[in-house]
């Protein structure tokens, strides 16, 4: 499964996903129901677009995007 991640730049890079892709499939966040800070990345509980909640998480380190959990 490949995910893809287009975010919100605001007073830094990579500040709030808005949109992403997993695989071709493209969703819309609706909600960012959640919001913290691991050790090594910042998550995020969203609820897109299709009425599903997904937690992404992303490493600034490597500026990567993973999909850790989804409800779909």
């Amino acid at each position: 499964m490949r995910i893809r991640v287009e975010s919100y730049s605001g007073y830094r890079s990579n500040e709030r996903p808005i949109k992403f892709w997993i695989d071709e499939v493209l969703f819309f966040v609706e909600s960012i129901e959640d919001q913290w800070s691991g050790v090594e990345a910042t998550y995020f509980r969203i609820r897109a677009d299709d009425g599903n909640t997904y937690v992404l998480s992303h490493t600034e380190t490597d500026d990567a995007w993973s999909l850790e959990k989804s409800t779909r």
